[in-house]
């Protein structure tokens, strides 16, 4: 799984060296996975940021992503970035049994993987809907966000 550039240096402190999943909060489908971690991930190790907060868009282009179409949730695990469907699986991974079984898209070719990606987040408004206004984040996701 390829990681991107290490970023301790650019990274909130309080962070804590927590994961962070940066997401689209106009996107219902990457909302949807916020909450998602958010629920399933029951130490609390997961912090999240909008790809529309000043954290955000920094970390976007700080990985040359642009700031003005969000294609992709960016996940920091370790210092390390992930995108597209490595983020996804990234993830999975930490939060244990039984959601690491994701990690078994890895055995897709990486092009497959990332078309497959491609498609999803180039139809995600179609397909699931787009937020013309942040929610109001449940208690638990909301003492979670930063940024």
């Amino acid at each position: 799984m390829p990681e991107y550039e290490k970023l301790a240096n650019i990274l909130p402190a309080e962070l804590g060296g927590r994961p962070l999943i940066v997401f689209d909060a106009a996107c219902v489908l990457c909302s949807g996975f916020a909450r998602l971690v958010a629920r399933l991930d029951r130490s609390q190790r997961f912090r999240f940021a909008t790809a529309q907060s000043p954290l955000g868009e920094s970390l976007f282009r700080h990985f040359g992503l642009p700031t003005d179409v969000y294609e992709t949730n960016l996940v920091l695990i370790g210092g390390a970035g992930y995108l597209r469907m490595d983020s996804l699986v990234a993830v999975m991974r930490e939060l244990g049994w039984p959601w690491r079984a994701a990690t078994a898209l890895n055995l897709l070719p990486r092009r497959s993987r990332d078309w497959l990606y491609a498609r999803i987040a180039a139809n995600r408004y179609a397909l699931f809907g787009r937020k013309e206004s942040c929610d109001v984040p449940s208690p638990g996701l909301r003492s979670r966000l930063i940024g």
